[in-house]
């Protein structure tokens, strides 16, 4: 337990922080989620209409600090390569 005043302050604030990152971080992995089942069920039309919303989600992400820079460009790369798969074969 903290001892000393700038201690307890420092937990606070580590708290709250906790508490906003967990929630951005539970944003993203919704929206990617939702796009990938989306992927899963073959709607290509619908997968292109989330594509765009789903990048936003992870570039709010990084922005955060919630997902390193090229873990974000990883997870862009490999959903929008998925829909457009997706489109290629309808």
């Amino acid at each position: 337990m903290a001892q000393h005043a700038s201690a307890e302050k420092q937990m606070r604030q580590g708290e709250k922080r906790r508490a906003r990152n967990r929630s951005n971080v539970s944003q993203v992995k919704t929206q990617i989620r939702k796009l990938r089942e989306v992927i899963a069920k073959g709607d290509a039309a619908q997968a292109k209409a989330m594509l765009p919303e789903t990048a936003s989600a992870i570039d709010k992400a990084v922005k955060k600090g919630v997902l390193h820079d090229n873990a974000g460009a990883r997870h862009k790369s490999r959903l929008t390569s998925r829909v457009n798969a997706l489109g290629a074969r309808s």
